[in-house]
């Protein structure tokens, strides 16, 4: 509620800025969410082409990377107290044509509504407050979202109703940025390189080493190796699996090792990533790797890796979706990621193709 007090402290400014407005052709993106949800938004910024973006700044690795970006604005800077948000309003005002909210919380829809651009287009999720009416007042157009409706395409919506998923392909980094250097070990021959993260941002999707134990033996016939990938704090994780089984065989513990603004270099020198509803599987997804998602308790209709990807999961596990994420569950983690013998010949079934692209004369 305290932003719809800032923006009613904020009107009077607002209209008298508003007589003053001139063109700028200028686009502003507003998605504050973590890296699989920046990823899921890059097909509006490639199409948009140009925009400056207000993100969290968690994503800054890749942002700095896009050539779709002019200006990067860091949520957590301009929240921060209220002569910035007040700054930041006022910085905004008459700066742009066209907004597009995508992650419409009350900070964003305050900072969306207090734009005096002519072509205002917001999300509607199934999270929305009754008073976030008087931000929606502001806006030109909603695209109303709802669980099972997929992300991706209605991010396209707002800059055209006609689009769907299909008409602006994911990007990780535009063009994909590549580090000077990176380890050898990622180009090794002769084995199937796979990526794995072994924990996700939420802490509740994270996959249980018994699942990882049943992957790893599944596939000791195929010439597998698993590249783990994470941030520093996600070694406990890894300690986890190691305490349980020891250390399993042809496991390579990046963690720490590889950083944001690397990894998608890094994985799309993968030949496939596994993983849960996480960032890294949707820049998998975007850098051609194919994926093997293991959904768990995530709506897969209303966001997933849309390449080649094979799902993994029961729909009757569902509770959790992108703006109503669940952080503790009624069933153990074991049962909401539990694979099947016949998701687990998928999951070799599609490492065997891989194997056979990629090792001709095996």
């Amino acid at each position: 509620m305290s932003y719809v007090f800032l923006l009613i402290l904020l009107f009077p400014v607002k209209l008298i800025r508003k007589l003053f407005r001139k063109e700028t052709g200028k686009n502003l993106v507003i998605q504050t969410a973590k890296i699989g949800d920046f990823v899921n938004a890059t097909p509006l910024l490639a199409y948009l082409q140009k925009s400056d973006v207000l993100v969290s700044r968690s994503v800054g690795a890749l942002a700095k990377h896009d050539e779709t970006i002019d200006e990067i604005f860091f949520i957590e800077q301009h929240k921060r107290n209220l002569w910035r948000k007040l700054v930041f309003a006022c910085r905004i005002m008459n700066r742009y044509d066209n907004v597009y909210l995508l992650q419409p919380n009350s900070v964003n829809l305050f900072f969306a509504s207090v734009c005096n651009a002519k072509n205002k287009q917001f999300l509607s999720t199934y999270t929305r407050r009754w008073y976030h009416g008087i931000f929606y007042a502001t806006a030109d157009g909603t695209v109303e979202h709802g669980r099972k409706t997929l992300s991706v395409t209605n991010y396209l919506k707002l800059a055209d109703r006609a689009l769907s998923w299909q008409d602006s392909p994911k990007h990780a980094t535009k063009p994909l940025f590549k580090p000077a250097t990176y380890p050898a070990i990622l180009d090794k021959p002769g084995v199937i390189r796979i990526g794995i993260s072994v924990a996700a941002g939420n802490k509740a999707k994270t996959v249980p080493p018994v699942i990882w134990k049943q992957i790893a033996d599944r596939l000791a016939d195929l010439p597998c190796e698993f590249y783990v990938f994470g941030a520093p704090n996600e070694q406990s994780w890894m300690d986890d699996i190691t305490r349980a089984y020891g250390e399993l065989p042809n496991f390579i513990n990046l963690i720490g090792k590889i950083s944001l603004e690397e990894l998608p270099w890094a994985i799309s020198k993968m030949d496939c990533y596994i993983a849960s509803d996480s960032g890294n599987i949707y820049i998998a997804d975007a850098v051609g790797v194919p994926v093997v998602m293991l959904f768990g308790p995530c709506c897969h209709y209303e966001q997933r890796p849309l390449g080649n990807v094979l799902l993994i999961g029961n729909d009757e596990n569902i509770n959790s979706y992108v703006f109503e994420t669940r952080y503790y569950f009624s069933q153990p983690k074991e049962k909401l990621f539990a694979i099947d013998d016949v998701d687990m010949d998928n999951i070799v079934s599609l490492l065997t193709t891989i194997n056979k692209k990629a090792l001709p004369e095996a």
